[in-house]
């Protein structure tokens, strides 16, 4: 039996990517994870699509009874003013869509930025940064997107904009606290000694080792920003009318005719509810897929174990082949 001097290379497959990777972990391992993605997959299609499969504007006018129970013709009936439920539903999820993905995006940005500065640089710029971010969240939430709606006025615009500097700043400790356990690692002080920039560093270096913790932080904040949103417009600070915000339509609707005409709160709730708690289950996923110190995490370790346990068993077959070949 011949001996084998190195580990094989193995370039029969791929490397796959960090985010392919988590997908294809998060349909094997994860069935309620699976399941709410696919509850997001959903949203994206009909918020991309909502002209093409909405039957009716959305604030287009029925001709005839108010408060239509469902019928063919408008399969969950019309609200007060002989408008379409479903396609009222169909392009507030739309505006979900919208808020949820603009205030994350703004939300992991600014979060990013200031936990980077934070964490990274340390000492009195850490102290300055995070009384800062103490004295935010010491403000009470609900009176501060008001205030803050109420300074920038209703809109689209304006609601994210204010909830994604309030998402941004509150989770900017997540990542504050994810670039401080990597600060003092060995990969960082070779590249300050031999001079990289700081900017090439946090780039090159930091960004791709707290990216677990932010595609998670995006993940959550899309749901919980759809749930604030939905909140906000149902006390008369958020979108305002005609646009079929979910939390809109429960406000100037639900409240109203709640006994007469029922189903006008229920199908904005209902939907609401199901796309929360689909992004929350993903988010939880996400989190249990990423994290290192969970069982199954795709933290380092774990990654170089999968590996470890690939080139074993290359090396146990190529054994068995060379025994084969001596045989003969």
């Amino acid at each position: 039996m011949a001996r084998i001097e190195a580990f094989p290379v193995v370039e029969e497959t791929k490397r796959r990517s960090f985010l392919a990777d988590l997908l294809i972990r998060l349909v094997k391992e994860k069935p309620l994870g699976t399941v709410g993605g696919i509850i997001v997959l959903a949203l994206l299609i009909v918020g991309v699509f909502a002209g093409l499969i909405a039957p009716y504007g959305y604030n287009d006018i029925y001709v005839g009874p108010r408060l239509g129970a469902p019928s063919p013709e408008h399969l969950l009936g019309c609200d007060q003013l002989g408008r379409d439920l479903l396609s009222r539903i169909i392009y507030g999820a739309r505006i979900s869509l919208v808020v949820g993905l603009g205030v994350s995006a703004i939300a992991v940005v600014l979060s990013t930025a200031i936990g980077f500065v934070s964490g990274y640089f340390g000492g009195k710029i850490d102290m300055i940064v995070q009384r800062f971010v103490d004295a935010w969240l010491s403000i009470p939430p609900l009176f501060l997107i008001l205030t803050l709606i109420a300074v920038a006025g209703p809109g689209m615009l304006q609601v994210i904009l204010v909830l994604g500097v309030l998402f941004g700043i509150g989770q900017s400790r997540i990542v504050r606290g994810a670039v401080m356990g990597i600060r003092a690692n060995t990969y960082l002080e070779a590249a300050t000694s031999i001079g990289c920039r700081t900017g090439r560093i946090l780039w090159k270096h930091v960004l791709p080792n707290v990216t677990a913790p932010i595609i998670v932080l995006f993940t959550i904040t899309m749901g919980a920003a759809i749930l604030v949103e939905a909140t906000i417009s149902f006390l008369g600070f958020g979108i305002p009318p005609p646009a079929p915000s979910w939390g809109g339509m429960l406000s100037e609707a639900g409240r109203r005719y709640m006994l007469m005409a029922p189903n006008m709160a229920l199908w904005p709730g209902l939907f609401l509810a199901v796309v929360v708690y689909g992004i929350n289950m993903l988010g939880d996923a996400f989190r249990d897929l990423v994290d290192p110190r969970l069982r199954g995490g795709l933290g380092r370790y774990d990654r170089a174990k999968r590996m470890t346990a690939k080139i074993k068993r290359n090396r146990a077959v190529e054994v068995i082949d060379d025994q084969v070949k001596n045989k003969k």
